[in-house]
C-alpha cells in the first residue's frame, strides 16, 4: 500500500458508523496508509447533504444504526442526481446471505466484515477507489468527445447554412446586389411560421430554407430576367421556369432542410385561387411553407427599393396584400401577417439595403 497513486490518495471517503470507536479506527488505519480526505461521522443523517453537497469517491457504510439504517442510505443515494452510482462498501459484522443479497439489491458494491483485518481493508478498498476512478475517467472521456461531436456538428451545420445563404444570395444577386432581400423574407418568413402554429423546429427549418425560393432565377437569361420594362408572352413563360428550375438545382438531397427547400422553390408562386403556377395548385393544396414564402417574399418585393423601381409605401403594400386575400394569399395567413406588421417592419427596417431613401418608409 506504499505505491499509492496521488489520485487516489486524495479520493474523498466518507466513513458512516454509529460506533465511534470503529469510525476512529478506519479514520487511522485509512490516514496512516497515506489517505489524505477521510471523513468520518456517526449520524447517518448527515449522510444525504454531505454526499449532495460534494460526492464521495467511496463510502464506507455500516448496516445497523439508529435513525437510517445502511438501507435507509443506500435507498437515498441512489435518487441523487449524480453522473455516477455511489461507490459503496457495507460495514457489517452479519455474514447470512439475506442481508448480503438485500445489501447488493440496493446498491453496495463489496463488503467489509467487523472485525476489520487490516491488510484487508485497505485492499478492498484501493480495488473499490480505483474502479471507481476508472468509471470517472471513462465518463469523461465520453463526456469530452461527445462535446468535440457536438462542436463538429455545429461546425458543419454551421457552414451548410452558410452555403445555403449564400445559394439564396448568388439567386438575388442581379437585380439586389446587397441580398438582404432574402434575409428580410426568410425572417418575415419564420414570423409568420411560427404565429402560423409550426412546431420551432419547422419554423427554424422555414428560416433556412426559404432564402432558396428564387435560387432558380440563375438559370434565367439576363434579358429576361432583367428586362426593365413588361415582359412579353414568351418571356413570362421563360421567367415562370424558375420554380422548377429552383427545385431541379436543389437536387434530391433527403436532410428536412432540402426538402422544404424545394417545396418552397415550387410553390411560392402558386396562388390561393388556383391562378398562380408552375402547377395551379389552389387553396391548402398549397403547401403552408409556400404559402407563408409567398406572402413574404411579395410584402418585401413591394417595399424594397431596385434599380428599376421604387419602394412601395408599407401602407400601400398592406393594401394589396389585404385586396388579395383570398386570391394571390390564404386569408387566415393575411390576418396573421396584418397582427404581425410591426415586428415584419422591424425586419425590414433591421435588414436594409444600402440604396434604400428614406421616401421608402
Amino acid at each position: 500500500m506504499n505505491n499509492l497513486s496521488d489520485e487516489i490518495i486524495a479520493s474523498r471517503i466518507l466513513v458512516v458508523d454509529d460506533n465511534l470507536t470503529n469510525v476512529v479506527l478506519l479514520k487511522k488505519l485509512l490516514e496512516g496508509s497515506g489517505f489524505t480526505n477521510v471523513l468520518g461521522i456517526t449520524d447517518s443523517r448527515e449522510v444525504k447533504a454531505l454526499y449532495e453537497e460534494n460526492p464521495f469517491d467511496i463510502v464506507l457504510l455500516d448496516i445497523r444504526m439508529p435513525h437510517m439504517d445502511g438501507f435507509d442510505i443506500m435507498e437515498q443515494l441512489s435518487k441523487i442526481d449524480s453522473p455516477l452510482p455511489p461507490n459503496i462498501m457495507v460495514l457489517t459484522a452479519q455474514t447470512d446471505q439475506e442481508t448480503k443479497l438485500k445489501a447488493l439489491d440496493f446498491g453496495a458494491r463489496d463488503f467489509l466484515h467487523k472485525p476489520f483485518d487490516r491488510l484487508e481493508v485497505l485492499t478492498r478498498i484501493r480495488n473499490m477507489i480505483e474502479t471507481h476512478l476508472l468509471h470517472k475517467k471513462l465518463r469523461f472521456h465520453n463526456e469530452e468527445l461527445e462535446q468535440k461531436v457536438c462542436e463538429r456538428t455545429r461546425e458543419i451545420e454551421q457552414t451548410r447554412l452558410e452555403v445555403v445563404r449564400c445559394l439564396g444570395r448568388a439567386s438575388e444577386y442581379k437585380d439586389n446586389e446587397t441580398g438582404m432581400h432574402v434575409i428580410r423574407m426568410s425572417k418575415t418568413s419564420q414570423l409568420l411560421a411560427r404565429a402560423a402554429g409550426m412546431s420551432e423546429e419547422n419554423c427554424s427549418l422555414i428560416l433556412h430554407a426559404s432564402p432558396m425560393h428564387d435560387v432558380g432565377k440563375i438559370g434565367i437569361p439576363d434579358n429576361v430576367l432583367l428586362k426593365p420594362g413588361k415582359l412579353d408572352d414568351d418571356e413570362w413563360e421563360i421567367m415562370k421556369r424558375h420554380a422548377e428550375m429552383g427545385m431541379e438545382i436543389l437536387g434530391n438531397h433527403p436532410s428536412p432542410l432540402m426538402e422544404m427547400a424545394r417545396q418552397v422553390a415550387i410553390t411560392h408562386h402558386e396562388k390561393w385561387d388556383g391562378s398562380g403556377y408552375p402547377r395551379g395548385l389552389k387553396a391548402k393544396d398549397i403547401p403552408l411553407v409556400g404559402r407563408i414564402t409567398a406572402l413574404a417574399d411579395v410584402f418585401d418585393a413591394l417595399t424594397s427599393e431596385r434599380p428599376y423601381k421604387k419602394a412601395w409605401l408599407v401602407e400601400d403594400a398592406v393594401s394589396l396584400i389585404k385586396e388579395q386575400s383570398g386570391k394571390h394569399f390564404d386569408p387566415e395567413l393575411v390576418e396573421i401577417f396584418i397582427n404581425l406588421i410591426d415586428d415584419i417592419c422591424a425586419v425590414r427596417d433591421k435588414y436594409r439595403d444600402v440604396f434604400d431613401t428614406e421616401a421608402a418608409e
